[in-house]
Parts: C-alpha cells; structure tokens; sequence
C-alpha cells in the first residue's frame, strides 16, 4: 500500500516513541501536520520555534523519552539553531522535523528558502556543527537509510538532536507503507564498556588504604548512569564526603551528613575548602572537571592529591589532569566492585570530620570576615529555596537558567531533579523547557529565571496556559542584567552599560495571561508562599525581589 511521505514521517516518529511534539506550522511544512491530524500523536503549537526545541529538549531532559519538534522552512528552521545547539551539548534525543521548499523550486528564489542553492540560507551548513545528524530528504529511494540513521543517534547510549528537512512536493510523494518494515524497531545495543581490569580495582583499593582523607567528586555521569544509589550506600559505608558538579547536585542526597554541596566558582565553597585542606586522594566519577567545577581549570587545586578518575567515556580520561588512576567503566559497575573489593580486604571505614560543623565554621568566617559569596541582601534568595526545600519533600522537577544562587542554596535529594541550565547555557531556557518536562511529568515543575532571561520567553507561558500545564515560574526581579553588572562593578570601574531595563508589571503581566501571581519583597511573604499557592494544578507567576546593587562575591574571569 502506498502513503505519501508525511505520513510515514508521521509513522515513523510514532516507532520512535514520540507522542508530542512542539512546532509551529507554515506552508511548507502542512503535509506533515496533515498527517499529524490522524496520528495519536499531541500537536503543541508554541509562540517561537526556538521554544519548540526548548521544550522537545525539557521533555527529553525529565523522560529519557526522544523529544520532537516540528517547524517550517527559513526562519522555522533557523529559529530552531540555539534549541538544536543546547541538545547537542547536553547529548539529548532530540528531532527536529523542517519544510523545505519544493525541489523544483531551488535555487530560483523561493520564498524562505533554505535549500542552499542560488545564494539562499544553506540549512545543512548551518546545522552541521550542532546535530548529531542532519539531511535535507531530496528523494525517497534513500528515505529508509535515511531514518534509519537518525534512529540509530536518537537511541544511541550518548544520544543527539537529529534535524530531517523535507521539501515541500517530496513530503507528498507516495511510498510503500512496507518500508517502515526496515526500520529498526528498538535501540541497538550498547557496545559493552571494556570489563574492568582487576589490577585497576586492587589499584584503586591500595590509594584507598593510603588516604586519610578522601573525597568523591560526583558528576552527571552518575546520574546518567544511575548509580545514585550505590554511590549514596558506599560513600556511607566507607565514611567518605562527596561534593558534585553543578549538572549533577542530587547525586548524592545534599541533606546528607556526608555531602559539601556542590564544587565551582559561584558555590558557597565548603567543597573547594576541603579540597585545598583535608584531601589527599580525590576520587572523579563522571565529572569532566570543567571550567566551573575546576575553578577555570585551576591546577593548584590537584597539587599533591592522588587522583582516581572514572567515566564511560573514554576521551573524559586525561583530558585536563593525569590520574594516577584511569578507568573506562560504568560507574555503578566500578563502585559495586570497589565496594566488594573493600569488603573483601576488610577495609574499615574513613575518620572524618563532622561535615556540617566544617560547613558552619566556614560560614561563621566568611562572616566575620566579610568574605560571604552572598551577603545579608540575599536573604530572600535563600530564604525562597529553603521554603522550596521544606514544602516538596516528595521531589520537584526544576529546570533553574539563574544557577548561580542554587548552587549555594538549594539542597537537592535524590528524590528531586535538578536541570541547570548548562549546555549552551541560553538565557531564557527554563520555562519552555519546564513547559516539555510537564507534558510528562507528574509532580510539580518549576522555572527559575533571572527577569531579563524571563523577557526573552515569557510570551512561552501562554503555551502552558493553552494546554493546561501546571507550572511555577519564579522570576528573580532586579531590573538588570545581573551577572553583566556584577562583572561592570567588579571590572569596569560601574561602567554601566546596557546591563539596565525596565520590567513589566508582573501582577497585571499574569492577570493578562489569566495565571495566579505573588510577589515575595519580604521574608514574612516568603515564608507564607507556598501555603497562598497550588503548584500541582495551577499556572503561577513569582517574583522574588532582589537589590540591584545586590553583587555576589565571587570572579568569573570575564
């Protein structure tokens, strides 16, 4: 039997497993909508493409699920670069469905053209850096091969983002059904990790006996593995502190006893401390060492440390230090080893220090010094994440674009999930990101965003309200650019420039949106909340008032 193009499209996209997907229309692309009309598959018209992939990206990011979104040619596909770019950092399943205009018709100047050809916007070009796939479909006789390879980098083990472009006529040709047949019904296999060496363990066991001081320095890659549990039970065992990256707070429940928080620049600096001080063997899992975890790649904070690293990827390895000790491992696999190994050696449990008493001396210096990353006006910041910390002990989802106050702040369980905005690190990613994740996601989502990040996708709100996502969206409002005015204080002599604006009002902003809105400008307001709100059902919009003068005190070397 014979289908046209866009319904096989359509088809195959439901072999993937997609059943939403974010986009907007435009001529050259209606076929595939057509299509999508008879399809089980949910249609979510969004205000700007690039929050289609942001969105296709937060409910790829919360699921593990492939991610789709879907836009016309020209200034569809374009919009869709920075979205496409932030899942291709952050190694997400993520495809993109574009237009194009017809075949015949390239190189003559068709509107929104972006075939490449007479001078117009070259598509592929323009995706090639930041795709793990791209293909402009000029025929069908390839078009199995063609989804077959783009399954295979949306379900391979390290994923990414896939863009298809589809001109106009070949989206109506007809095909035979039968060639869904050869596509690839399930992931491939995982090529299996290389079995790790025996010796490499009995190394690892003897740097363990020597230290007296060890430290886990956790990152994504346990969380991306799962080994959050085993991590949790052999840090506990072994009495030994763990602080993690930025992307992987939660790894290791931050309530612990056992946890310094976060390592990098805009950290309250527990960890950084007992790095420099206490630890004589560091233990890397899945942490990249990246330039906010290593303080832009600080060597002296390696000095005289033995160093075990451990990664299933193996270009991690010696990429910015020599470990004493490398290993290509799965993580859960390597800590389970190196528990029993220790078990079997009767290895006893590490002398540490009281961790929350180190944590508090700290602070109490850092006060009497003047020393504190965040002074007295940001009170209400941490004010606001303790509120968060206390009132969702079930586990919340949020995606958080102004990091640098949660890295101090909130305490992340394992039971939450925790989506700074890394990757291409865009200003205003959280709320259409958080707006995919709620598609999925059963427990409360919420978007933290700076006021001027907010500005950039606000009108993504109505997304939500269109198709009833419940969501919170707490705005930190200073009227600035923060951390631009923070670098013109600290660097420019106050040379204030285009750091500055003007915001709406945020009360009448949300009753033109028909959402619920609070302000919190004290700590009685903020205490009360969450009490005045319902975050399971409803839309909200919070501005959480901040100083603009307001600097925290840290360098970011820009």
């Amino acid at each position: 039997m014979e289908i046209q193009v866009s319904q096989l499209i359509v088809r195959f996209l439901q072999q993937l497993g997609v059943d939403t997907i974010f986009g907007m229309p435009g001529a050259h692309i209606l076929p595939v909508y057509d299509a999508l009309y008879d399809s089980d598959i949910q249609s979510v018209l969004v205000k700007h493409e690039q929050g289609a992939a942001f969105m296709a990206g937060g409910l790829a990011r919360a699921t593990g699920r492939i991610g789709a979104c879907i836009t016309t040619t020209g200034p569809g596909a374009t919009n869709l670069v920075t979205g496409i770019a932030n899942a291709y950092v952050d190694k997400l399943p993520v495809i993109a469905i574009t237009g194009e205009v017809p075949t015949y018709a390239f190189g003559k100047g068709g509107l929104q053209e972006s075939s490449g050809e007479g001078g117009t916007v070259d598509q592929v070009t323009l995706f090639a850096g930041v795709t793990s796939y791209h293909k402009l479909i000029e025929r069908t006789d390839y078009l199995a091969s063609v989804l077959n390879e783009a399954a295979k980098y949306l379900r391979a083990e390290i994923p990414g983002p896939v863009v298809l472009s589809i001109p106009y006529n070949v989206q109506k040709e007809l095909v035979d059904e039968a060639i869904l047949d050869q596509l690839l019904s399930r992931a491939p296999a995982p090529a299996p990790l290389p079995t790790i060496p025996r010796p490499l363990i009995d190394d690892s066991i003897e740097l363990l006996k020597q230290a007296e001081s060890p430290l886990i320095v956790a990152g994504y890659g346990c969380i991306r593995s799962g080994a959050q549990s085993v991590l949790q039970q052999f840090c506990e065992r072994m009495n030994i502190p763990v602080t993690t990256s930025l992307k992987a707070k939660g790894a290791v429940d931050e309530h612990s006893p056992l946890s310094l928080g976060s390592l990098g620049v805009t950290s309250a600096g527990y960890a950084l401390q007992y790095l420099q001080q206490k630890t004589d063997l560091l233990i890397l899992l899945g942490a990249g060492f990246n330039e906010r975890t290593s303080y832009v790649w600080n060597q002296n904070l390696l000095r005289d440390k033995a160093i075990i690293q451990v990664d299933n990827n193996p270009h991690q390895l010696d990429k910015v230090f020599t470990a004493n000790v490398s290993i290509q491992a799965d993580l859960g696999d390597y800590l389970t080893a190196l528990d029993q190994a220790a078990r079997d050696e009767g290895l006893a449990a590490k002398t540490c220090i009281d961790i929350l008493r180190y944590k508090t001396d700290i602070e109490s210096r850092a006060e009497a010094e003047g020393s504190r990353i965040f002074d007295s006006k940001f009170d209400l910041v941490k004010c606001f994440y303790r509120q968060l910390e206390q009132h969702f002990t079930e586990g919340i989802d949020l995606f958080d674009d102004n990091i640098v106050f949660a890295q101090s702040f909130y305490r992340v369980r394992q039971c939450d999930r925790f989506y700074p905005n890394t990757g291409v690190s865009s200003l205003g990613h959280a709320i259409p990101a958080a707006i995919g994740a709620g598609f999925k996601v059963e427990r409360p989502v919420f978007a933290l965003i700076g006021d001027g990040g907010f500005q950039m996708c606000a009108m993504e709100i109505m997304t939500a309200v269109n198709y009833k996502i419940p969501l919170t969206v707490v705005v930190f409002n200073n009227q600035t650019m923060g951390l631009i005015r923070k670098n013109q204080h600290q660097q420019y002599e106050q040379r204030f420039i285009d750091c500055d604006f003007v915001n709406p009002d945020f009360a009448l902003l949300a009753k033109s949106f028909g959402i619920t809105h609070r302000k919190v400008d004290s700590i009685q307001h903020c205490e009360s909340l969450f009490d005045q709100l319902d975050v399971h059902h409803d839309i909200n919009l919070v501005e959480v008032m901040l100083d603009q003068d307001a600097y925290p005190n840290y360098s970011s070397q820009r």
